[in-house]
Order: structure tokens, then sequence, then C-alpha cells
């Protein structure tokens, strides 16, 4: 029988005693006037190809995804009613804002210099308002930007993320990603085991990779290796 439940200021949630489903956000579409011409411009990004579908009736699909990216991006004809070039503010997580620009630079892209906000959403502004040369000040996470279009003026912008606030961990882990988490988790660990008692060493890897998924600090998640092993004190 369903449940309901409710918020306050919020309607009654129906079926919240039900068996939670996974929704993972895979695709994003933005609108195009010239197909071929996207096409030229994402393959020259670095993006990874992963379908172009032309269909008889007109109606044609092409998706690329970002490297180490969960989530691609679409475009094609009769795929959207949208204007081109209205997609706006689209967001490509980096851990390093001035490495991914010079990577575009590289690839003969424009892109904007490295900024932080002056004000609250000056990264959004198309005209540069509000926007403050350099990144954050100690690169504080989540602070730095830069931004590009596409030809249609469809607007990206890199943000530099070096920690993640709590809840909003690490995800959709590729090889490269993990091998450096493994490598952080054993500095640690390395730094915990002189003077930790007797203990596999999987246990607190554990605990310290799943506090790092969590959005917790590297320091953070030692200690929560450490409560792992030896309990809370």
């Amino acid at each position: 029988m369903a449940t309901l439940s409710a918020l306050p200021g919020s309607n009654p949630i129906i079926g919240a005693g039900a068996e939670r489903v996974d929704m993972k956000f895979e695709v994003v579409v933005i609108p195009v006037a010239d197909v071929d011409r996207s096409k030229e411009f994402y393959t020259k990004l670095g993006w990874r190809l992963d379908a172009d579908f032309p269909y008889d009736n007109g109606f044609r699909v092409v998706q690329f995804t970002p490297p180490g990216s969960g989530c691609s991006v679409q475009f094609g004809t009769k795929i959207t009613s949208a204007a081109p070039g209205s997609a706006q503010g689209l967001y490509l997580i980096v851990s390093d804002v001035e490495a991914a620009r010079k990577d575009l630079v590289a690839r003969a892209i424009e892109v904007s210099e490295v900024f932080h906000p002056g004000t609250p959403g000056a990264q959004f502004q198309i005209d540069g308002r509000g926007r403050i040369g350099g990144p954050a000040p100690e690169h504080a996470t989540y602070g730095s930007f830069a931004t590009f279009r596409d030809p249609d003026g469809n607007g990206w912008l890199f943000q530099e993320i070096t920690t993640r606030l709590p809840g909003r961990g690490l995800s959709n882990l590729d090889v490269t990603t993990l091998t450096e988490l493994l490598q952080e988790a054993e500095k640690h660990h390395g730094g915990y085991e002189p003077t930790a008692p007797k203990h596999h060493w999987s246990g607190w890897y554990a605990a310290y990779i799943v506090a790092r998924q969590d959005g917790k600090t590297p320091e953070e998640a030692a200690r929560d290796g450490k409560i792992h092993i030896e309990g809370a004190r």
C-alpha cells in the first residue's frame, strides 16, 4: 500500500515507501543549426563520437561524450524545437581549470581566460560582467571558471572542483580517477599503519574511498578509516 509523507511547504509525496530506483542523468540535448558543422567542432574538442544515426524521414541524432564524463551531449535534426544556440550554462567539471583551458587553446578553440566571479552568477554573464581575472584565491573549490561556445553560441563553462561539498562526492569513477584515489588512500594509510592496531588494509581503504565519494576531504576520509578500524573514541 502506498504511503504518504510531506515536507513543510510541499505537497504529499505519493509512493514514498516504494523501492527507490536509480536515475542516471546521461544525455543533454543542445540545439544546433548545422549538424555537420557542430560535429566537426565537437570532434575538434577531442570528445568521443558515440553515434551518428540518420533516418529516412530526416531525423538524425549525433552523440558525443566529453573525456571522463558519465553524461553525453546530443544534437541533430528533428531532435528539438529550441532555437540554435539557446543552451547556456552547460557545466564541465574539471580538477584543473588552467590545464583544461590550455588543452582547448592547443586545439585552436576560442576560450576565455580563467576567472572567478566578483558577483554571484557572473560566470553566466555573456558580456563578462562581474568577472575577476585569474583563478579564485587559493584555487578555492567551485570558484574558478573558463567559458567557451560552440559555433551556434551554445555556452559551456569549465568549473574547477578540487574538493566536493559533503554528499557531493566522486561518481562515475573511471580507471584513471580510481587509480589516483587508490594512490591517495595508500599515502594516507601509510601514515596511519605504523601506529595502527593489527588490521587488513582493505577495510581502511574501503572506509576511506566511501568517505571520499561522499565528498569528504582526504583528512576527513583518513579519520573515517581510523574510526572504521578502531571504532569511535
